[in-house]
């Protein structure tokens, strides 16, 4: 069994567990229903047997709505996915704008160094006025709304104004090309979009012009009815007269605002599964799924994940580093539905550099910071140690998400921030809108691994006969066995549900399958993503993760940027061999001295099993543009697989560079021996 499961390290443990929202929680459902629930454990069992455990959680969050449901849930169309507290009505919108006050509700900061302030009452007036002009343009219930937008204010009120009427929203990052947004846009047919006409990025103004000129023009045919041009991100001037001539069906947005009809700001009330996101699959081939999100499912995961997970409350400021294009934009909007202040970042943390970012965050007195290994372990490469630069005692927590946290980035952040935070692990997906796995704020936290399952999500790890191993010690399929709220209710166009069925519940009927292979603890409880199942490494027989490969690497941060781990099976190969790929830091190179070295340490820390067939140095890594690791496409590609790129591919050039290796016999015959 791996050393990491048979000897965990503690790494925090908290110092008042029964101060916490988490406790309270637990105390109230003992209250109410005679329980003599323990801890934390006990809890969650009871999350998972019995559905009044949401019926618990509607109380305790306090959730704003106009008529009380009926039941906690019936059957619908097919029995996976039920209808959620039937007769229930109530606004999405309506429970994130409850404050009314002049405390600060969203920061906008830019790279610029400029930081803007807006109070929960100029929040909603803002909301309010965009809502009217949407209203007095013909937008009802049931439309879809979309932006190509930065992370700013004006993200967060466009989204809360159609969500107040009923309408239905959907993002893409500035960054995202032309095509991947009409792969998006074209099959969701929106009747508005709003979109940024520039943008500034690592210092660097992009003009937005020509991409929403063409993207205009394509979906005239698909619906849509006005584009909102906002202002220049540069200047801040307004878009001209004459620029939106140039744009068909286009107007500025002072001019959008100012047609508005006036009225008060109301909020339409909806069904709890009423739809009010659509989300987007990473998939980095192929048209993209259309992930539709019902507002009482988003609401109720994502304040129980912040307010019992995190802790969030009105004394906390939330920042969460995010395009508009991530499930962890809607996913950190829910921050005001806790009545805390959120921070809207708009630019490149590393502009003019990763120091004046993690003073940004020091000055702002940030509480609860979200972000990627890939930040954390950039800082490390730099060998910036941050809190021998700045204070950062109101850090208490780091929630990181996109990528595996490895072990060796799990104590060099705790060590590097704040040795008492909270440093929490998070696994979930844009396919549910929240997590499976994640914070548990009574918990202690062992080194490399997630806390536990959150509360109401029945995760089992399945080998692939559908039998429960988790308490095996041994890995397999992150699996859901009982349905939840935040469960998409549909894929956009899936009339039938035939695609949302197949793409969950076909490996193991009835039962979703999220597609991450994982294992857990059985000493601490903890678990460990160890990559995609469907990038499973398995020469010869043994399966392992990617991420295990990713953790030894660690060790060499200070020559090498990054890695990517990959299997290779030809049509022509018997078995499949394991590829890593290794991205040099400027002035460095991949000699032989570093890959023996590389070698010896994966077989010291993992077995000679575990040791790739063959090391090759990269130019580039490929990316998503959700700044998560491109290993699927990479596998075909050395695999013989010829791939188009979807939209949703950062950095598209960079999968050129694989299609050598499907000859890489000839190329490790070439290498120089150094």
């Amino acid at each position: 069994m791996d050393p990491q499961l048979t000897q965990p390290r503690e790494l925090w443990r908290p110092a008042n567990p029964s101060h916490t929202s988490l406790d309270a929680f637990r105390r109230m459902v003992n209250r109410k229903h005679g329980l003599n629930l323990k801890d934390f454990h006990d809890l969650h069992r009871y999350s998972v047997e019995d559905y009044k455990f949401w019926v618990d959680l509607w109380q305790y969050l306090g959730v704003i709505y106009s008529t009380p449901p009926e039941k906690i849930m019936q059957d619908e169309r097919f029995k996976e996915i039920p209808t959620w507290f039937p007769g229930a009505r109530l606004n999405y919108a309506e429970n994130l704008l409850f404050r009314n006050d002049d405390a600060i509700a969203c920061t906008y900061a830019r790279e610029t160094g400029q930081v803007t302030h807006h109070s929960f009452r100029d929040l909603r007036e803002r909301v309010k006025l965009t809502a009217a002009a949407m209203r007095a343009n013909g937008l009802r219930t049931g439309d879809r709304v979309a932006a190509i937008i930065t992370n700013s204010v004006h993200a967060v009120v466009i989204a809360l104004a159609a969500i107040s009427l009923g309408a239905i929203f959907s993002s893409t990052a500035t960054d995202m090309g032309s095509q991947g947004i009409l792969d998006r846009y074209k099959q969701i047919r929106p009747k508005l979009v709003f979109s940024e006409i520039d943008v500034l990025y690592a210092g660097k103004r992009i003009d937005m012009l020509p991409k929403v000129t063409e993207v205009t023009k394509e979906l005239m045919s698909h619906g849509l009815e006005a584009v909102i041009l906002l202002p220049s991100a540069v200047t801040g001037d307004e878009a001209s007269l004459s620029l939106c001539r140039d744009i068909p069906k286009s107007i500025s947005w002072s001019r959008f605002i100012v047609s508005g009809d006036g009225g008060d700001l109301m909020f339409e009330q909806l069904p709890f599964g009423h739809p009010i996101y659509i989300l987007y699959s990473s998939g980095t081939s192929g048209p993209p799924k259309c992930i539709v999100h019902c507002g009482g499912g988003v609401l109720m995961q994502t304040k129980k994940e912040l307010a019992l997970g995190y802790g969030l409350s009105r004394d906390d400021t939330y920042f969460q580093y995010t395009t508009t294009g991530w499930m962890m934009w809607p996913y950190m909007l829910s921050g005001l539905a806790c009545g805390s202040r959120i921070i809207c970042y708009d630019g490149s943390p590393f502009h003019p550099d990763v120091r004046t970012f993690l003073q940004f965050l020091s000055d702002q007195g940030v509480t609860v910071f979200g972000t990627s290994p890939r930040f954390l372990s950039e800082v490390q490469g730099n060998g910036i140690q941050p809190s021998k630069l700045w204070n950062f005692d109101a850090l208490r927590v780091i929630g990181s998400t996109g990528a595996v946290l490895t072990p060796p980035l799990f104590e060099w952040t705790q060590q590097a921030f704040n040795p008492t935070l909270h440093l929490v692990s998070v696994s979930g997906g844009t396919d549910i809108c929240s997590s499976f796995v994640g914070g548990i704020s009574t918990m202690p936290v062992h080194v490399g691994e997630i806390q536990g399952k959150t509360l109401g999500m029945k995760v089992e790890i399945f080998d692939p006969e559908g039998k429960n191993i988790e308490d095996s010690g041994l890995p397999g399929e992150l699996v859901c066995t009982r349905p939840h709220p935040s469960l998409p209710i549909s894929f956009w166009g899936d009339d039938s549900g035939e695609k949302l069925r197949n793409a969950y519940f076909s490996t193991y009927p009835g039962i979703w399958r999220q597609g991450d292979f994982i294992v857990k603890n059985p000493q601490t409880q903890g678990l460990m993503i160890l990559g995609r199942s469907d990038g499973v490494l398995n020469p010869s027989g043994v399966r392992f993760g990617s991420a295990e490969i990713y953790t030894v690497m660690d060790q060499f941060s200070d020559v090498v940027d990054d890695s990517l781990c990959v299997g290779q099976r030809r049509p022509e190969d018997k078995d499949e061999r394991v590829l890593l790929f290794v991205k040099m830091r400027p002035g460095h190179t991949l000699s032989k001295a570093l890959e023996d070295r590389i070698r010896a340490a994966i077989r010291q820390s993992l077995s000679p099993r575990h040791v790739p067939s063959y090391i090759f140095g990269i130019e580039d890594i490929p990316y998503t543009v959700n700044n998560k690791k491109i290993e699927i496409a990479v596998k075909q590609i050395v695999s013989g697989v010829t791939l188009k790129p979807s939209g949703t591919v950062a950095n598209p050039k960079s999968l050129d560079l694989y299609y050598k290796f499907r000859h890489l016999e000839r190329l490790a015959n070439a290498k120089p021996k150094l």
